[in-house]
């Protein structure tokens, strides 16, 4: 199967055939990354910008060591060393990438739509990598992948997402994402961090986290991500983490094998038990780390037209 798109800026209109292509590269990638030298000439003489609005370390570092595994020649910007805090725009800086005949560019922004636009003023390739309280599709295509390795079909299979659905950028991916692909998606959290609109999302909606947990074969927790709330959503943290924390005491009560995933950072003891995200028996959270690179390389290499060495 050829891939047809130019960008990947979402997951609300990209079709089950291809995020299975994805997944599908993906793997082919992942044993590329087992080999003594991890690296292919693929994406030599290709030039990618990494445009970092927001601080990230997992996104940018999974980025980063996609494109040197591709031989790729890149470019890291942050707005704390740029001409951003000089004043300088976003079509600015488009006009500039696009003046250096740069081939494909990796966005983060605030900003929700950001890579929409730089996509309509630049020639090159635009990835998300999380826009706002948009999007994040090769989070949602990494946690897909992982779920994939443990998992041997989408259809019929539960997955709970639970915390800040209201502020997640990866929860929307990956109810678009997940949906798409069979599977049934319940959102669990305070009625306050449930967006309006998520009654259109067909999705189950859910305030009790053991109804959650009793339904879902993956419990996704998301960090409550203080840094963008602008009200108080619930009491206090440890309100919270009574109410909606996933714990080993409910896990035990739920009596059933349920595994957990988490995008990170993660809030221990907040969202989740510390023991719990270390416990191999339930948690896929490093695996998702892993997966994240090889993720990150199959999009890289099927948006840039290339053919595997």
């Amino acid at each position: 199967m050829s891939f047809e798109r130019k960008h990947l800026l979402g997951l609300e209109d990209v079709s089950a055939e291809e995020i299975t292509h994805i997944l599908d590269t993906a793997e082919t990638f992942k044993e590329i990354l087992q080999r003594p030298i991890p690296k292919v000439p693929t994406l030599r003489g290709k030039t990618i910008v990494n445009l970092f609005y927001e601080a990230s370390t997992r996104t940018r570092f999974s980025f980063e060591l996609a494109e040197k595994r591709l031989s790729a020649d890149t470019l890291n910007f942050s707005t704390s060393a740029s001409a951003v805090k000089k004043g300088e725009s976003l079509r600015d800086t488009a006009q500039n990438i696009e003046a250096m005949k740069v081939d494909m560019v990796v966005i983060r922004h605030s900003a929700a739509g950001a890579p929409h636009y730089l996509a309509q003023c630049i020639k090159g390739s635009v990835i998300n990598a999380g826009d706002g309280c948009h999007e994040h599709p090769t989070q949602a295509l990494l946690d897909m992948l992982t779920i994939r390795d443990n998992y041997k079909d989408f259809k019929g299979l539960r997955v709970a997402i639970v915390g800040d659905i209201l502020h997640s950028r990866v929860a929307r991916s990956n109810i678009y994402g997940l949906t798409t692909m069979g599977a049934e998606v319940a959102l669990c959290a305070p009625q306050t961090l449930i967006p309006y609109e998520a009654e259109k999302w067909n999705v189950r909606l859910l305030n009790d986290v053991d109804e959650a947990i009793g339904f879902a074969d993956i419990v996704m927790a998301l960090r409550i991500q203080m840094e963008r709330q602008t009200q108080n959503f619930f009491p206090t943290l440890r309100e919270y983490h009574n109410f909606f924390g996933i714990t080993r005491e409910r896990l035990d009560r739920a009596n059933k094998k349920v595994t957990i995933m988490h995008p990170g950072p993660i809030n221990r003891g907040i969202e989740l038990d510390s023991d719990l995200a270390d416990d191999e028996h339930h948690s896929v959270i490093l695996n998702q780390v892993t997966n994240g690179v090889a993720i990150r390389m199959a999009v890289l290499y099927l948006l840039s037209g290339e053919t595997q060495e």
